[in-house]
């Protein structure tokens, strides 16, 4: 160590192990390149040169999101590898919502004292997650910040950008009566609702290798299980069929993202039921002592992307994903609006069903 850096060290910041971080993670960075990378990590900034040859009238799409309280339960159980993904399928999701196709990914990883292994960890979730959402890592931020983050702690901030023709971009403007909802299969609980799974995984008494109830797998795997990105299947579907609008099931469930995309006149009619739900989330309900309706305003509930299409197009529409080993199901249709009925109604079997 030279004698330059010696007085940061000893204000808890090693420029150096920053360095050997990013010296670890540039050939997996590298792994994620596109044609329309420019420049290797280490710049200033990322340079991107999209490809206009598709595209007639482009528009850019962005979005931010982090991984939220789920980080918790990967202090908890220190295991990194995962969270990553997360954090990419976060972003991507929410872009795809409206057509674009992801171009590339900026992350930002802070923590009190860089553990350069778990960093790496990190960084190979993000790269695997870029890998899958087809888009590039182009850069990103690695701050050491003494005294800000308890010990062993971390935070994860993603960016993603995307590029739609203006044309082709979709916003749930020409859903209408008749179409059908298609709702695709998620992977778990994804990154939304942790602090409340954290909350009842701390009152159950399991135990991070336990067996997750109603599953062959621990409860780790099951609680860290990363978010599902849906990047290819979105775009194989919107490559031969027109989607009328698409929601990522995030914060808010069903009832608060749904409506962000139907037009006032119409209303999403869903049949509780239509879908497989996955035995986390029967766990969580069980264990919180929650209705199904509590669960569907706060989770996914095994539905973490839904497509709007014509009602005639929607069971080759299902046929395909399930092709592409994503499950889905035709969960409802959308009907005419009644005066100011809630957009979004869930209809459940009654007790004899």
């Amino acid at each position: 160590m030279s004698q330059r850096d010696k007085a940061y060290k000893d204000a808890g910041v090693d420029i150096q192990a920053g360095n050997t971080f990013v010296s670890r993670i540039k050939s997996l960075v590298a792994s994620t390149y596109t044609k329309g990378v420019v420049n290797e990590i280490g710049g200033f900034g990322g340079l991107f040169k999209p490809s206009m040859t598709m595209v007639n009238d482009p528009v850019l799409v962005a979005s931010t999101d982090g991984v939220g309280t789920k980080l918790k339960l990967a202090f908890l159980f220190d295991r990194h590898d995962t969270v990553g993904i997360d954090l990419v399928a976060m972003s991507v999701n929410d872009i795809i919502v409206q057509g674009a196709k992801p171009l590339f990914f900026l992350d930002y990883f802070a923590t009190g004292k860089l553990d350069i292994d778990k960093a790496v960890a990190v960084v190979k979730g993000i790269v695997e997650g870029c890998r899958e959402a087809q888009c590039a890592l182009i850069g990103g931020e690695t701050a050491e910040m003494p005294d800000f983050y308890a010990d062993g702690e971390y935070d994860l901030s993603g960016f993603c950008v995307g590029i739609v023709d203006n044309d082709k971009v979709v916003d749930g403007s020409s859903i209408g009566v008749g179409d059908a909802v298609i709702g695709l299969a998620s992977s778990g609980v994804h990154s939304n609702g942790y602090s409340l799974v954290r909350k009842l995984y701390a009152q159950s008494g399991l135990s991070p290798a336990d067996v997750f109830p109603g599953t062959g797998k621990t409860v780790a795997e099951i609680l860290l299980a990363p978010t599902r990105i849906y990047v290819e299947a979105v775009r194989n579907i919107m490559r031969d069929w027109e989607i009328h609008g698409m929601v990522h099931i995030t914060g808010g469930g069903f009832y608060d993202n749904i409506v962000r995309v139907l037009p006032k006149t119409v209303t999403a009619r869903l049949r509780f039921g239509a879908w497989s739900i996955p035995p986390v989330f029967d766990w969580v309900r069980a264990q919180g002592d929650l209705s199904w309706e509590e669960m569907l305003q706060i989770f996914n509930c095994g539905v973490g992307y839904i497509m709007v299409v014509k009602k005639d197009v929607a069971k080759d529409v299902v046929h395909r994903l399930g092709a592409l080993k994503q499950d889905a199901w035709i969960i409802g249709e959308i009907a005419e609006r009644v005066d100011d009925e809630e957009q979004v109604r869930i209809v459940f079997p009654s007790p004899d069903e």
